[in-house]
């Protein structure tokens, strides 16, 4: 098996066989007589079953495709995604036996219109359909982007036409809303100018980049055969504002193809600003929702700068297991889990699970890929789900391929996807309409940040786990490309799709999917510091809204009580002078008070400068701190946070300079506590 890439950076998958392989309809192939066949000397028994699978959904009629290839098609043959089948095979076998209850999701048509009704509420603007004067979706528009605002137009503009059609009632006029008088609706965009990673721009001010040091970016590349050629990626610009700028001639290959190397990788680096990075647990709930509100706009924005719809489901929701381990809904299953062990963000079961193949099944020849014994998982499964929560259940006894197995059935078991029924179509569509791995990566990103915080915070765990076994390749005969292989069914062939014809065509481009996960996942798990800032710009918006509104109310309350306060207030001296607040403050420019509640000392007044960064802070604290605080306190990896102004919460980058920050954010507190697991 060999693969090639073009210089465009699209890859392409291609099988070599002694035999003429049979086609696959509605795919095209291609084949390139330069390297030999290879065979493992270790078959599988499976093999000639999953052969005569592979052979037989090659011959089926084919009906049309879910996913449609109009710029790029993933070429494959059968015969090249052996693993990939036989794990779907296994799958197929162990749901006969009855240990997966096939639960299906239906899925409902979609009423004209409806699709952008959800969409704009999904996106946090439901004002604009219940015409309620809502300060979040005020605040939220003052901050979009001048593609980002193109979109949101986009779909109100359809949403109105259709109800206008329909004679529902009367809808607000777009120039209603956004106080325009022009025919078309315009929004007041956030200039596209750079701006720092995790802060506003400065008036005049340009971003700084650090000096590369081993510290200094975000390296997601490969130690060892990989590209001399190193991209790097900007988070400073919106992905759909570049995507604007690129040349209108330009046009995707007409084939997308793939190949397994892991050297054929692009080796991604992103640099950090004087802000740092932001990782997603690094922010508070509150503006973890607001970045899912604007990264659904701005993936919006950005497929539609390509060309390319956005497709979503629409799923009724299965009502799954209120108890129990497998197939009960993550949400609620972390509540459950959430009664034994406070703020557990990952399901205690699947932790175990990784946690087991983790400390023995690492370097297992095979694992992922070698099935358990389907009997032994069976009886396994029904052990764990009366003995795990009473902490009887005897994991010495497990071995490595069936905690493999009982993994991915946890995974498939769910009742909704891990990476959501909705957004399954764009994570296909990411692939199949888009050449470039750079800009696949960019969406890929943004429909990480889309996830639900649980569906999030569990798949990366999983993804974690699936590095390691990669790093392991040595031993357990398992590459990038092999894992992805096994993996992919496992993610994308959820309750209720059919195994026909449609995931024959998808096998490669779910693969590839998976690949990119595991390859980039330090990536895709950092915000996007133009997301961050936009952000801020809302809660400042906001901030704004609720002054004025307490200011009238304020004066509202001083008319009525005004001659009662004037009898009550004490003559002021002759001469007095009253000073302006931040002339009362205590503390000057440039100079922050840090809290750190745990330490023997609790506070300390630090004057900051141009070099001044957070993990200097930290330093001093623990200088000072070293001897009174309790052992405790010692032992834990404390963090600076930023909290309140412009942001809800933010633990800081130990690179962060803290000068920027500060001015970014003057109204901010400053607080060393314990990082969020």
């Amino acid at each position: 098996l060999t693969m090639e890439m073009k210089d465009s950076g699209s890859v392409v998958l291609t099988a070599y066989h002694p035999h003429s392989p049979a086609r696959i309809p509605g795919v095209e192939q291609s084949f390139v007589q330069d390297t030999p066949p290879s065979h493992s000397p270790t078959s599988r028994k499976s093999l000639p079953r999953c052969r005569r699978i592979n052979r037989m959904l090659s011959n089926e009629s084919a009906p049309p495709s879910a996913f449609s290839r109009s710029n790029s098609q993933a070429s494959m043959d059968s015969t090249s995604m052996e693993d990939f089948w036989c794990e779907v095979e296994n799958i197929k076998e162990s749901s006969k036996d009855g240990s997966e209850e096939a639960t299906l999701l239906e899925f409902k048509p979609a009423d004209e219109g409806e699709l952008e009704a959800e969409w704009l509420q999904d996106v946090g603007l439901s004002t604009l359909i219940s015409g309620a004067e809502e300060e979040d979706g005020q605040a939220l528009l003052s901050t979009l982007t001048r593609t980002q605002a193109a979109a949101v137009q986009k779909r109100y503009n359809t949403y109105t036409q259709t109800l206008r059609k329909k004679n529902k009632h009367t809808v607000r006029d777009v120039r209603d809303i956004f106080g325009t008088n022009d025919s078309s609706l315009t929004f007041e965009t956030v200039p596209v100018s750079p701006v720092p990673s995790n802060g506003i721009q400065l008036p005049g001010q340009k971003p700084v980049w650090k000096s590369v040091t081993s510290n200094s970016c975000l390296d997601c590349g490969l130690d060892k055969g990989s590209p001399s050629i190193t991209e790097e990626l900007s988070y400073e610009v919106s992905f759909s504002e570049s995507i604007s700028i690129l040349p209108k001639t330009q046009e995707w290959p007409k084939n997308q193809r793939f190949k397994k190397e892991e050297s054929t990788l692009p080796k991604f680096i992103v640099r950090k600003s004087r802000f740092g990075l932001t990782e997603v647990g690094d922010l508070s709930p509150e503006d973890m929702k607001k970045i899912r509100y604007l990264s659904l706009i701005e993936l919006t924005a950005f497929y539609d700068a390509l060309g390319v719809e956005l497709k979503r489901n629409r799923a009724e929701r299965v009502r799954g297991r209120e108890n129990g381990l497998f197939g009960v809904p993550l949400t609620i299953l972390l509540e459950n889990d959430q009664k034994k062990v406070p703020g557990v963000k990952v399901p205690l079961i699947f932790q175990k699970l990784l946690h087991k193949l983790e400390e023995t099944g690492l370097e297992t020849e095979g694992i992922l890929r070698v099935p358990g014994s389907a009997s032994r998982v069976k009886n396994l499964h029904q052990e764990l789900e009366a003995k795990f929560y009473e902490d009887t259940f005897d994991w010495d006894q497990v071995r490595n391929n069936d905690a493999a197995g009982l993994l991915k059935m946890f995974i498939r078991e769910l009742p909704s996807p891990l990476f959501t029924v909705e957004y399954l179509p764009a994570f296909i569509t990411l692939v199949e309409k888009i050449s470039k791995i750079k800009l696949q990566l960019q969406a890929l990103h943004l429909l990480i940040m889309l996830l639900p915080e649980a569906n999030r915070d569990t798949a990366k765990a999983f993804l974690q786990f699936l590095k390691k076994v990669v790093a392991n390749e040595g031993k357990n005969k398992m590459n990038l490309w092999n894992v992805s292989m096994i993996v992919a069914p496992n993610l994308f062939m959820y309750k209720g799709k059919r195994a026909n014809q449609q995931e024959m065509q998808a096998a490669a481009t779910t693969a590839h999917i998976v690949r990119l996960l595991i390859r980039y996942q330090d990536i895709l798990w950092t915000v996007p510091s133009f997301l961050i800032s936009q952000v801020r710009k809302m809660n400042e918006a906001a901030m704004n809204n609720s002054k004025r509104q307490l200011m009238f109310d304020k004066g509202v309350r001083k008319l009525l009580r005004r001659k009662t306060m004037e009898r009550e207030r004490p003559e002021r001296p002759e001469g007095a002078v009253t000073f302006p607040p931040y002339l009362q403050s205590d503390i000057p420019e440039g100079v922050i008070r840090v809290y750190a509640p745990l330490h023997s000392k609790v506070s300390m007044a630090i004057q900051l400068n141009s070099q001044t960064k957070a993990k200097d802070i930290l330093a001093r604290f623990h200088c000072e701190n070293s001897r009174g605080s309790s052992q405790n306190v010692r032992g834990q990896i404390q963090s600076l946070h930023e909290v309140g102004g412009n942001i809800g919460q933010h633990c800081l980058d130990p690179d962060a300079y803290m000068l920027d920050i500060y001015r970014a954010n003057p109204q901010a507190e400053w607080v060393i506590k314990p990082k969020a697991s």
